[in-house]
């Protein structure tokens, strides 16, 4: 039984992020190399702005708005799996090697399967989930002892490995490449957000549909996995089963993130600990909550980077890491 003042806690917090995801968005909108006016932005909206203005607004700002938003909410979704399955709190799919699976998959795909533009869109989340479940089955694989289960420690251990291990092996494949092939490699592996129009918000939109309330459906398996194996063995959960089941779905969200943002990392690290932090520990209560956190956190990292060095700007990946890394270091240091 969740008490009621934590219930109106959380839609009080819910509210709040709601709004402050709306005050960034009316930012980023008026924001970037070409200003737009905000007294022009309601006009505009309406369809009585100049062409100019709706070049602007339409084809360039809000499709990357949504974007940088659904990323983030998928990409803090992954995490708080992630963090629940393993018992380990330190558990980021771009920190233990789940996103640089999806960037090789990617970089393959990309460079030796060429493709018309329309259908590479939509296959993209396809072929990035591909390559981050494979990460992920030998990241598990090699963690996981038959008689402690999954280390938490040593499954760190070895997804920075691999994050390396596939970091180097993108290094190899794009030292071939044609020079805008490697261009847009190397764009993708710095976390800048290149899937700015509105086929690719269709192409991931599908799959936050059905796997986010799928993970809130399953929140009390998610209690159960990361509280003891033996409660969740005593209650009736079949741990190794729904263990997988909710792995295939936190590697299917990053790697739909992912697959149009590039190599962000460090969301799926903050969201679940903030709400955790607000809300507690339950996933009932911080799920709706690092959602919503997920989706500003990576709005608000790609808005203040595209405008601090203009016109190119700084990729919202290493905004991401300038936050996530001194506080990921911080966490690491509490828990030893």
């Amino acid at each position: 039984m969740i008490h009621p003042s934590l219930i109106k806690k959380q839609r009080f917090l819910m509210v709040c992020f709601c709004a402050l995801i709306f005050l960034t968005i009316i930012l980023s909108m008026g924001m970037g190399y070409s200003s737009l006016s905000y007294n022009r932005l309601i006009p505009t909206l309406f369809g009585e702005g100049t062409f100019k203005e709706e070049f602007i607004l339409f084809s360039i700002r809000l499709p990357r708005i949504v974007i940088t938003v659904l990323a983030g909410m998928a990409l803090a979704v992954s995490g708080a799996i992630l963090q629940s399955i393993t018992r380990n709190d330190l558990a980021d799919p771009g920190i233990i090697g789940v996103n640089s699976g999806a960037g090789v998959a990617i970089a393959v795909f990309f460079l030796y399967f060429p493709i018309d533009a329309g259908s590479f869109i939509y296959l993209l989340p396809a072929i990035a989930f591909i390559g981050a479940l494979i990460s992920a089955c030998l990241i598990y694989g090699f963690s996981y002892s038959k008689y402690t289960g999954v280390q938490p420690i040593k499954l760190i251990l070895v997804g920075v490995g691999f994050s390396m291990a596939m970091s180097g092996t993108m290094v190899v494949l794009i030292s071939s490449a044609e020079r805008e092939k490697v261009d847009f490699i190397a764009k993708w592996l710095a976390g800048n957000v290149w899937g700015t129009d509105w086929p690719f918000i269709l192409a991931i939109l599908p799959w936050l549909l059905i796997l986010v309330p799928f993970t809130l459906l399953k929140a009390n398996k998610l209690n159960l996995l990361h509280s003891s194996e033996s409660i969740a063995i005593g209650v009736g959960v079949a741990v190794e089963k729904e263990r997988i089941i909710l792995l295939l779905t936190a590697v299917a969200l990053a790697a739909a993130a992912v697959s149009v943002t590039g190599g962000i990392a460090f969301i799926g690290l903050m969201a679940p600990h903030i709400a955790k932090a607000l809300v507690g520990p339950r996933a009932q209560l911080f799920l709706p909550v690092a959602i919503l956190i997920g989706g500003w956190l990576l709005l608000f990292a790609d808005t203040i980077g595209r405008n601090i060095v203009e016109p190119e700007g700084i990729a919202a990946g290493i905004m991401t890491a300038l936050i996530g890394a001194p506080y990921f270091i911080y966490l690491l240091l509490k828990k030893s």
